[in-house]
């Protein structure tokens, strides 16, 4: 997983925001890259990348489904390289959320509990698979706890999440200046 700045930040928001749909590829191989460390032992099994749900809006918004088409595009790389392994977008947001920009941590994980699940009538995908949750970035990891809640409520056997990014986690002491 890479630092959410610089090209890789660019190529987030190309992809996402500004509908650069030809960037998929080129962002589905560091996810297959990041299922794969993901999933551990559970790499031989029957895997099942899981995306995190994007809001209606934003799929909208964007056209598209975008963090679905990056977790479709890793599987089939995942698959080309000899590995039992589909995607399937299983969660849906069972109730409106709040824009998670300006949140903090807390109000983040406060915004998304219990805002998630798994479709109806899904469930039987989840039989026998080693689960990944996937998505584009992580911030405070909200979204992919409250994906591993839903799913695991659900029967899921989670073994792992896979991001194409993740922004710097800014820790701070006592002495430090803020």
């Amino acid at each position: 997983m890479a630092a959410y700045d610089g090209p890789v930040r660019e190529l987030l928001l190309g992809y996402k925001e500004r509908g650069a749909a030809g960037l998929a590829g080129a962002l589905a191989a560091p996810l297959a890259t990041a299922a794969r460390a993901a999933m551990g032992e559970a790499a031989g099994d029957r895997v099942l990348l899981v995306p995190a749900p994007s809001a209606r809006g934003a799929v909208r918004a964007r056209g598209d489904d975008v963090v679905g088409l990056l977790a479709f595009g890793a599987a089939r790389l995942l698959r080309a390289s000899g590995m039992s392994c589909r995607a399937a977008s299983l969660l849906t947001q069972r109730r409106v959320v709040a824009d998670s920009a300006g949140l903090s941590a807390a109000g983040r994980a406060d915004n998304l509990r219990h805002a998630l699940g798994v479709r109806p009538g899904r469930t039987r995908r989840l039989t026998g698979a080693a689960v990944v949750v996937v998505d584009d970035l992580v911030t405070t990891g909200a979204t992919l706890c409250e994906s591993r809640r839903a799913l695991e409520e659900a029967g899921a056997c989670v073994v792992g999440a896979a991001t194409v990014a993740a922004t710097r986690r800014h820790h701070f002491s006592a002495t430090s200046p803020r």
